[in-house]
């Protein structure tokens, strides 16, 4: 326990230095996750199911020029008793004024079901920020592995 508080701590203490060295922006971000499966219907080949659930979760945005910067993300995702992280790592690049576009590889881990935890998955964002703290956001995710489920996202971010 003292090494958990400890560890918090301290990474609490980096992010702040972190944060007065350079231009760097952390914050929430939550919404709705839409995922599709492909489910194998007896003889019939496949059928597309689609569940629906919430995300919620952190990012930082390291600033590299006046349009582009990297974001890592880290989110929980909920659907139904299906459970997993979500670690997206975002080149992200201002194509006007208010709306962003993100692009990079993902890193899942899933808490159940699956006997291999971990998959990559592409994902591609849009963000339309109506303030300079506050967006709306849309992602879509494309699995590489026939378990690894697509899904989309609606959603919300705010920068602390």
């Amino acid at each position: 326990m003292k090494q958990t508080v400890f560890t918090t701590i301290a990474c609490l203490a980096f992010c702040l230095i972190v944060k007065a060295q350079s231009h760097v922006d952390f914050g929430l971000k939550g919404g709705l996750n839409l995922t599709f499966f492909n489910v194998e219907v007896g003889g019939f080949g496949a059928k597309t199911q689609t569940e629906t659930g919430y995300y919620g979760g952190v990012f930082t945005d390291f600033e590299v020029d006046d349009f582009l910067s990297i974001q890592p993300e880290l989110l929980y995702i909920g659907l139904n008793d299906f459970k997993f992280l979500n670690a997206p790592l975002y080149v992200k690049y201002q194509v006007a004024e208010k709306i962003d576009l993100m692009v990079g590889p993902s890193l899942n881990y899933f808490f159940d079901f699956f006997s291999n935890k971990f998959k990559i998955r592409a994902d591609i964002c849009a963000a339309y920020n109506i303030t300079s703290s506050f967006d709306v956001h849309t992602k879509y995710t494309l699995g590489f592995e026939e378990i690894a489920p697509n899904g989309l996202f609606i959603g919300v971010g705010l920068k602390l």
